[in-house]
């Protein structure tokens, strides 16, 4: 979309279509939902099995430390890993935000065919003006959830 019309949907009085509307905004935040879950779920599934694979590389080691200062190392540096990895898992929450992002996507291209589909709620005359009070409600909705999930400690942390 170019600048000129993007002026003219902010005109005031100027309403835009049901075309306008599912393409400029809502197929716009379901592909963002969608990215986004999907990024937080692969670096999620990654981190956690570098961390199982950390963890389990551990007991394997120790069997061979003896008098080994390097294997001791090692087996100290693979413990590192395991907490930093553990600790990004708790600050970063991508499984939480994988899941929620999924569950807006989904909310979204749920709304999205209802309302193609005519289907109710959308069987009425003011079918656009709900469509939009839905959609943007969900938005505000996960917007909310996701400044209330940064603002809270991870759990068994207390900021004081």
């Amino acid at each position: 979309m170019d600048a000129e019309s993007q002026d003219d949907l902010l005109t005031p009085g100027k309403m835009i279509s049901a075309d306008e509307y599912i393409e400029q905004r809502l197929n716009d935040q379901i592909s963002w939902y969608d990215r986004k879950s999907g990024t937080n779920q692969l670096w999620f599934k990654r981190l956690r099995f570098a961390e199982i694979v950390a963890a389990a590389i551990i007991p394997l080691l120790s069997g061979f430390a003896g008098q080994s200062l390097s294997i001791k190392i090692a087996i100290g540096a693979f413990g590192v890993v395991v907490a930093v990895i553990a600790s990004l898992l708790a600050l970063l929450r991508l499984q939480e935000h994988w899941i929620s992002y999924r569950a807006t996507a989904e909310a979204l291209k749920a709304e999205k065919f209802l309302f193609l589909t005519q289907t109710q709620p959308y069987d009425k005359e003011d079918a656009l003006h709900l469509l939009v009070q839905r959609v943007e409600a969900l938005l505000s909705k996960e917007s909310a959830e996701w400044i209330r999930s940064t603002a809270k400690p991870p759990e068994g942390e207390n900021r004081t």
